[in-house]
């Protein structure tokens, strides 16, 4: 394939970033060309050298993603940075998909349960309007050592869940560059 259709596949397959990221990802790679071409070689077996542009822009969009992440750590981002690592090879759906549900599921049990201690009093004043004969202080005061307790469950997922997160997003950045080891082999 020539410089001209390699260039355009790679920018049809960089549809999904920005396009001042896209101008520059294209300008490196004509740069490619360029260089390859003074040194004798012929664009197609530049692009031969180069590799797929469809690869290429997975392994691309991929790291923008991640960079993303690592500069502003988002839900969406968090998602869409694993939808791009997914995206690099099926192998990705079962070693990313994976533990990004389980952590995904640890974090969400931990906020619940956090936050329903705290609401354990106000299920107490329920229980109180509902059924004024059986009101127990015991049970008032439980639940306001479940309520404390509920706070400290919701302080820790905090700082858990930032943890989590930037595990996950250096564990997205080995297995991309996992990846990329193995296509460039």
């Amino acid at each position: 394939m020539n410089k001209k259709q390699f260039l355009s596949k790679l920018d049809s397959s960089l549809k999904r970033l920005p396009s001042n990221e896209r101008q520059d990802i294209l300008q490196d790679f004509e740069e490619h060309f360029t260089i390859g071409m003074q040194e004798g070689k012929t664009e197609e077996q530049i692009s031969s050298l180069l590799g797929s542009p469809h690869q290429i822009a997975k392994d691309m969009v991929a790291s923008y993603h991640l960079d993303r992440v690592e500069t502003t750590a988002t839900i969406g981002n968090i998602i869409r940075a694993v939808w791009a690592t997914i995206g690099l090879g099926f192998f990705n759906l079962v070693i990313v998909l994976g533990p990004f549900i389980a952590l995904t599921a640890v974090i969400v049990a931990g906020w619940v349960s956090g936050l329903a201690f705290i609401a354990s009093p106000l299920l107490v004043f329920v229980s109180l309007i509902l059924y004024p004969d059986t009101f127990e202080l015991f049970n008032l005061f439980i639940s306001m050592l479940i309520c404390g307790l509920g706070f400290f469950i919701v302080i820790g997922m905090y700082f858990a869940t930032r943890t989590l997160a930037q595990g996950f997003v250096r564990y997205l950045r080995f297995n991309v560059k996992l990846v990329k080891g193995g296509i460039q082999s």
